[in-house]
Formats: structure tokens, sequence, C-alpha cells
């Protein structure tokens, strides 16, 4: 892994949103970049910008340097690194966007889709067997959001993502 790199960008929403305890009307986004050899991977979450400080000051020195396929040793090397900052709130989500990135840089290195490169089923005799199921959950479905915005919202997840949902109310 030759270099990590982080990018903060406040996105506007296209209409006040609020989940029945905050609203708001923009998003922070943290977007993470890994690079090794000619490739890049991204990572990113949803979270205040010190995040990107978290991956700054934290996670580069633990990440940069190491074998960009051995995703689950620098995820070990960034969970010792962040021991004193604590791991909930930015901290865990700056570990994510790392990690994500370290995956899709791993897929990117292979020219495998993470599902093949996550593949780990095997037949009886040991043999790769093929991709296993992954699961998939999506969360959303803003407070502020009228019956009819929220059920197309729903509508699109449940068609382009998943065969079921879950809302805390009925479409």
């Amino acid at each position: 892994m030759t270099g990590l790199d982080t990018s903060v960008y406040t996105i506007p929403t296209d209409a006040p949103e609020g989940d029945g305890t905050l609203a708001w009307d923009s998003t922070t986004l943290i977007l993470v970049e890994a690079s090794a050899a000619d490739a890049t991977g991204i990572g990113w979450t949803y979270a205040p910008s010190s995040a990107a400080a978290v991956v700054d000051e934290l996670l580069r020195p633990v990440v940069t340097g190491r074998d960009a396929l051995d995703v689950e040793g620098a995820w070990e090397a960034m969970v010792r690194a962040i021991r004193n900052a604590g791991r909930p709130g930015p901290v865990g989500m700056a570990i994510s966007a790392v990690d994500i990135a370290l995956w899709d840089l791993a897929g990117r290195l292979k020219d495998q889709s993470l599902v093949d490169l996550w593949s780990t089923t095997s037949d009886a005799a040991g043999e790769a067997a093929g991709p296993g199921p992954v699961p998939v959950y999506g969360s959303g479905g803003f407070t502020t959001y009228d019956d009819h915005r929220m059920r197309d919202q729903l509508h699109h997840w449940a068609g382009t993502v998943r065969p079921t949902s879950h809302s805390r109310s009925p479409p």
C-alpha cells in the first residue's frame, strides 16, 4: 500500500431530511482513496470531518507500507492504532471508510469483484465451489419524507438491492 488519501465533501440535501431525532440540510462525506501499484480503491462514510483527521493521523501510518492484499491485517493494525482514541463514532466511521477502500483496492489489484474475492465456500473435497451468498443490509427512510416519496424509495431498494426490505412504517 503506497498511499492513503482523504477528502471531505459537504453535500446539500435536495430537501430538509430528518430521522425523528434530528433534522439537517447537508451531509458530510469522507472519501478515502487507497493506492498500490497502478490501482486505487475507494471507500467512504458519512461522518463529521474529524473522521478524516483520524484517517490522516492514526490510520494512515499503520496502513501505508503494508501488503495491499492483507486487508485483515490492516484492519487489526487500525484497531490497535485507535486503542486510546476509542472506537465508537468518528473513529469507527474512519476505520470503516479505510476498510472499504482497502477491499476495493484488493479487488482491483486481483481483477476480481468483491463477491469473488470474498468467496470462501467449498465443497466436501475442499475445492472452491463458487461464491456463497453475501448478505446485504440497507437502512434509511427519512422521517421527513412523505408517504409517496418513502414508498418510492423502498420500492427502488427492493427492486435493485434485495427481494425484501424492512421499514419502520408500512409503504
